[in-house]
């Protein structure tokens, strides 16, 4: 059975619902109003100062271990666009809590799944640090199989959610830190854990993966309000040469779970300065492309994560809705 956590914050400042009862929370009523700036660019410069940078004090020091964090400005962007104080935000892929952080700190209120137990403390703990810090929105995280997500969460939620933010697991080779070894380079802090657990998204293969993606989003479908919006942030990698192309299967996932597409914009990676841009590929992005480029094959840097957006399809609605742009082209206007 999965494990509902507490991230130690007095009851008061958790969100709870019983199962059959209204949620009691400080929600506005949904204005129709999608994004905090209507005009607002489809390039978000998310990067403008480095990872660590972001995390430093923020977040506690054990968080540097998960293999694939989200940057905490990315989802803070996300959340400050597409919803208002005592929102409520839900990351169904939580790892240490990035997007829970980010909305308690912007006065939002956030719940989680996280599947690995190690992952999840962290969480916790980086909640209890940001209440620390004056945060005022509440946050809790729920250990469990997030393809089962409305079996893990009261029913009272249902139709509670204004914004879902969250990431699928990318590719190894985008994965882990590295210190210099004896024998040359040592990777480490590359693996979601000590196995290679089937239940676990990471160690699917991309048809697996999209599979497991479609059963989470469809349980947040379920899950948000009307007028309720899903962002979710992915970039392609390479395997043994070839291009895995994780954000069309993340669109054909949100598709199938009954969600529209309504925009595609680009998070940048890389920092803006005087017009150029700084890229801050990590070791494993160069190695991979020093590699390409040695076997004659002119890869160049990835500088971005593509950001779909989706919202909740209206039972009324029975067409497949208009994506802004195309999505081929990675960035919109």
């Amino acid at each position: 059975m999965p494990e509902h956590r507490d991230p130690g914050h007095p009851a008061p400042n958790t969100p709870t619902a019983s199962p059959g009862n209204d949620y009691q929370s400080r929600h506005h009523d949904y204005d129709g109003r999608h994004r905090a700036d209507p005009d607002g660019l489809s390039v978000w410069t998310t990067a403008q100062t480095t990872g660590p940078v972001q995390r430093r004090g923020r977040y506690v020091p054990e968080s540097v271990k998960h293999p694939a964090r989200m940057l905490p400005a990315i989802a803070a962007h996300a959340i400050d666009a597409y919803t208002q104080p005592g929102d409520l935000v839900l990351d169904p892929m939580c790892g240490i809590g990035t997007t829970l952080v980010e909305a308690v700190h912007a006065g939002r209120d956030a719940f989680g799944i996280e599947y690995e137990p190690q992952w999840s403390n962290i969480a916790d703990a980086n909640i209890r640090h940001a209440h620390d810090q004056g945060a005022t929105g509440r946050a809790s995280v729920i250990r469990g199989d997030a393809t089962r997500l409305t079996s893990l969460v009261p029913k009272a939620l249902t139709g509670q959610v204004a914004l879902v933010v969250t990431s699928p697991p990318y590719g190894p080779t985008v994965h882990g830190l590295v210190r210099p070894g004896a024998d040359g380079v040592v990777k480490y802090d590359d693996r979601y854990n000590d196995g290679e657990d089937r239940g676990n998204l990471a160690y699917r293969d991309l048809t697996g993966l999209a599979d497991g993606f479609t059963q989470i989003l469809a349980g947040c479908a379920t899950l948000l309000r009307p007028g309720g919006v899903v962002v979710v942030t992915a970039r392609p990698w390479r395997k043994r040469g070839e291009l895995v192309d994780l954000p069309s299967a993340v669109i054909a996932a949100g598709i199938r779970a009954g969600l529209v597409p309504i925009e595609r914009c680009v998070a940048l990676l890389a920092a803006v300065r005087d017009g150029h841009l700084v890229a801050r590929p990590s070791f494993f992005q160069l190695q991979q492309v020093r590699k390409a480029r040695a076997g004659g094959v002119p890869m160049h840097l990835i500088a971005h994560e593509d950001v779909l957006i989706l919202a909740k399809q209206p039972k009324s609605d029975s067409g497949a809705g208009n994506l802004t742009g195309t999505l081929g082209d990675g960035v919109v206007a």
